[in-house]
């Protein structure tokens, strides 16, 4: 999962941006128009994004309105546009900030900050996991899905918990039936293929064709990621 995604079509203050943030210890990526940014959104995960809003193309808030059909997370956006009603439009379209350009790296590192802080520790607090646009709260054992509330429960439940403290990694078959259903469970390991399929029925736009629940053949499965 990457920490921050940056959305500039500047090629000297993307650059900046990423140095320095990278210096800071997150893990970045930097797309130069919204097209490219929307794409590795609905590919990968993400944990916040800075999003510039005069790109080539789509600008700022025609990517903010499309992005927030499917993604949370939180969004800072950046811009020379400076008048209130430039800063009121991007709130009202979902932005979680605004931040004025010009702008000094270390107030953007505050912002930041803020922001994951305010996203994620109160996700901790509730016991929440997200993951694309599939949420877990754990306290009440309920699985949302675009902010629609699906049934999952039992086996399926811990099965899903387990991919969403796992994304994007291989995990081979018996390491994920022992995890979930126990090393002394009296179950066949079939078991997890039935639950498998019956997670795809509920998650997957086409089921048949899964994207968030991939096989790795001859090894096991992948929660998440570029499908192969």
């Amino acid at each position: 999962m990457t920490d921050i995604l940056i959305i500039e079509d500047n090629e000297e203050l993307g650059k900046l941006i990423s140095d320095f943030l990278k210096r800071e210890g997150y893990s970045v990526e930097w797309c130069t128009t919204a097209e490219e940014g929307i794409g590795k959104l609905k590919t990968a995960a993400c944990k916040m994004l800075l999003l510039d809003v005069m790109l080539p193309g789509i600008d700022g808030y025609e990517a903010l309105q499309e992005i927030r059909k499917e993604q949370k997370i939180p969004v800072l956006m950046m811009s020379a546009r400076t008048d209130d009603d430039s800063k009121i439009l991007g709130l009202k379209l979902g932005a979680d900030d605004y931040l004025d350009k010009p702008f000094s790296v270390s107030v953007l590192g505050f912002k930041i900050k803020a922001l994951m802080r305010r996203a994620y520790d109160m996700a901790e607090e509730r016991q929440i996991l997200t993951y694309g646009n599939i949420t877990m709260d754990m306290t009440q054992r309920e699985v949302f899905k675009d902010d629609k509330k699906i049934g999952i429960n039992g086996k399926e439940f811990d099965l899903l918990e387990y991919f969403m403290r796992h994304p994007e990694q291989v995990i081979k078959k018996e390491k994920m039936f022992n995890e979930v259903w126990g090393f002394d469970c009296m179950s066949e390991q079939g078991s997890l293929n039935v639950h498998i399929r019956w997670l795809r029925e509920k998650l997957e736009e086409d089921p048949k064709d899964p994207r968030l629940i991939q096989t790795v053949w001859g090894v096991g499965y992948r929660f998440g990621g570029t499908a192969e």
